[in-house]
């Protein structure tokens, strides 16, 4: 089930906020700017369905987005449980970092934990199948695929050349919960 958990940036001992319902979670995000909703898929989907068979199942919303933001590459990424490389690839993602344009998934199955520095506050999202989260240029965050990761996302981008993260150099994100 989608979670939003939100603390102080300081004490992640400190829950200010926790929902299971999509409708808070969607109103919680939009307070500080980030994008989060459900999509329904236009045809039946398993794990042999092929990447182009996902993007056209969701081509109403992805062109929807890509009208809206401007987005002009489309991919889908998977990553099976089970990934000899699943501990490396997660740390790629463990540090906290900005992105210059917005960071747009889509989790067709499996989840994956997107974590937000805004202001003082830390906002743990957990997307899982069906939600879509757009993490606004320059935000801070990092982001927690779990130990053994099984996912298929399809990701958004408004820059080419697809996923470029910067640092902050902070180390927060070594101070919050991880996924499992």
């Amino acid at each position: 089930m989608s979670q939003l958990t939100i603390f102080n940036d300081n004490n992640a001992d400190n829950i200010l906020f926790h929902s299971e319902d999509l409708s808070a979670i969607a109103s919680e995000l939009n307070a500080v700017g980030v994008r989060f909703e459900q999509w329904q898929a236009t045809a039946q989907i398993d794990q042999d369905t092929s990447h182009d068979a996902i993007l056209t199942a969701y081509a109403n919303d992805i062109e929807r987005l890509k009208a809206e933001g401007g987005y002009q590459t489309v991919d889908v990424i998977s990553l099976a449980k089970g990934n000899p490389n699943a501990s490396e690839l997660r740390s790629k993602f463990l540090f906290e970092h900005t992105h210059s344009e917005d960071e747009v998934r889509f989790f067709v199955k499996g989840q994956g934990l997107f974590c937000l520095h805004l202001g003082d506050k830390v906002y743990q999202v957990l997307c899982q199948q069906g939600d879509l989260i757009s993490v606004p240029e320059l935000t801070p965050h990092w982001f927690d695929m779990g130990s053994d990761p099984e996912f298929t996302a399809i990701r958004l981008f408004n820059n080419t050349e697809g996923w470029v993260a910067k640092s902050t150099e902070s180390t927060i994100a070594n101070t919050f919960p991880l996924l499992d």
